[in-house]
């Protein structure tokens, strides 16, 4: 009898940590309306070859999500998760990321012109062949 009940307890945490970390459909349909979508768990998704041009996604959670050859020039992405997401090739021109975790995060080939890495966390992250250039100042 306890055996079954301690199951049965591991079972259903196991199932509500999951589903926590479950991208959200929901989520993806309002991103995709809206082009917001602050706050929203995106965990997972493919968003590859997408365009989201100034996109809203303050604090969403893009963790392992792929976003290979994506257009986010211009998007909001301060304290998103970015962890182990794809972004090879992704388009992120004046992309802001400040406190971004892009823990072991693959930007190889991306294009990081004028974007904010301030307080950004890339432990691990892949930056091979990235574009880095800034903007000229003038005055």
């Amino acid at each position: 009898m306890v055996i079954r009940l301690l199951t049965t307890i591991t079972v259903a945490v196991t199932l509500v940590a999951s589903s926590a970390s479950a991208f959200d459909p929901e989520h993806l349909k309002r991103l995709e309306d809206t082009n917001e979508c602050t706050g929203c768990n995106l965990s997972g998704v493919s968003l590859e070859g997408k365009t989201f041009i100034g996109a809203n996604l303050r604090s969403a959670k893009l963790s392992g999500s792929n976003l290979k050859s994506t257009v986010l020039q211009d998007a909001n992405l301060e304290g998103a998760d970015l962890t182990e997401a794809v972004l090879t090739d992704a388009q992120l021109k004046r992309v802001k990321l400040y406190r971004a975790q892009l823990n072991n995060a693959n930007l190889a080939y991306a294009d990081l012109a004028e974007v904010n890495l301030k307080a950004a966390v890339l432990i691990g992250a892949n930056l091979e062949g990235a574009l880095w250039h800034c903007q000229k100042k003038t005055g």
